[in-house]
């Protein structure tokens, strides 16, 4: 059966989007194939162009770094062993390889899908997830960490892929003002007032309108497709306190907040691993750091909390891992400020 597909997002297909078999996502026009990582389509001229790859523990000399990848060509058959080390060289003559670096030439952007045995930092539970558009930025001929089996060197083809800006992972012009309004908001954020370094005890009194307000704005658009899951997952009960609020509708109402924020300067992913369900007031306690969360998952006071009940460790779902990099990221992030001066 002939699939027709696109380069660049698939309309319908929103960025987040979870599959829960291979043959979903080759069902949605994301990917060529149900086994391959690597996907191709033929450009207005004929050629053969990569549009898609798929990160699931494919080869040792894979990384993730979810901004950027470092990508492990292929090469025919069987090439690997259980453990993801290659068997043999590969060459830039095979299809999928060529058509990869044909995609680098003119500058086609790549569908990203994530599998559940990716990197744990950024991959979905048991499912696969579509993360948006990555530029190809380079390629080259490289030495696999490991010999083939006789000995010998193992020659790759490798590719470096770097997440397109947040507007371009939109797919209607809304999306991409409401993007860039946040990104303004952000740069406000960076800067100072003007003059202010001129007033003696303005740091310390400035109100930060914009910090606040991009907060605000945030909370009320950017409920994604992850948060969402989270969220349904736990059913809205809070993962620090165990507050489970009710509508009068009977629907639970809670946040999905993101461990490393998003955005500038923290960069956070918006992916699982990083997120939690909680109540609006431990979302508020979690981002201005009274309370974090230390390597055995034990939820730390940094402030008094009055008429507060906090669960002793961080309650968490068998089908929720917490990725403890985030964690690390964020109390380490509140530490420092608690030492550096203003």
């Amino acid at each position: 059966m002939r699939i027709e597909r696109v380069i660049g997002h698939v309309l319908g297909v929103p960025v987040g989007a979870v599959f829960h078999r291979r043959l979903d996502v080759q069902r949605a026009k994301l990917h060529q194939t149900n086994q391959k990582g690597i996907s191709w389509l033929f450009d207005e001229d004929g050629s053969k162009v990569g549009d898609a790859i798929v990160l699931h523990g494919g080869y040792e000399d894979d990384e993730d770094h979810w901004d950027w990848i470092r990508y492990t060509g292929a090469s025919e058959g069987k090439d690997k062993d259980a453990s993801g080390r290659l068997l043999r060289s590969q060459s830039w003559s095979y299809t999928d390889n060529a058509a990869m670096r044909l995609s680098y030439e003119r500058a086609h952007p790549i569908r990203v899908i994530r599998g559940y045995e990716g990197d744990p930092r950024y991959s979905p539970n048991d499912c696969y997830r579509y993360d948006g558009l990555y530029e190809i930025t380079e390629l080259r001929t490289a030495t696999s960490r490991s010999p083939a089996p006789d000995g010998s060197p193992i020659k790759i083809c490798q590719f470096d892929l770097r997440r397109l800006p947040e507007p371009e992972q939109a797919q209607t012009d809304l999306e991409r003002r409401v993007i860039a309004a946040l990104d303004e908001l952000d740069d406000e954020q960076d800067d100072d007032p003007p003059g202010q370094e001129d007033q003696p005890g303005a740091a310390q009194t400035a109100e930060k309108f914009p910090e606040a307000r991009s907060m605000r704005v945030r909370r009320l658009i950017r409920d994604t497709a992850a948060a969402k899951r989270i969220k349904k997952l736990y059913e809205g009960e809070c993962q620090l306190c165990g507050l489970r609020m009710v509508g009068p509708d009977g629907k639970p109402y809670s946040e999905g907040a993101h461990i490393r924020p998003l955005g500038k300067p923290h960069h956070g992913p918006d992916v699982e691993p990083n997120i939690l369900c909680l109540c609006p007031n431990c979302h508020v306690r979690l981002d201005i750091g009274a309370v974090v969360i230390d390597e055995d998952w034990s939820v730390i006071r940094r402030v008094g909390l009055f008429g507060v009940d906090l669960r002793p460790k961080l309650h968490m779902s068998d089908e929720h891992t917490v990725h403890p990099e985030y964690v690390r990221y964020h109390r380490t992030h509140w530490e420092q400020k608690a030492t550096d001066p203003e």
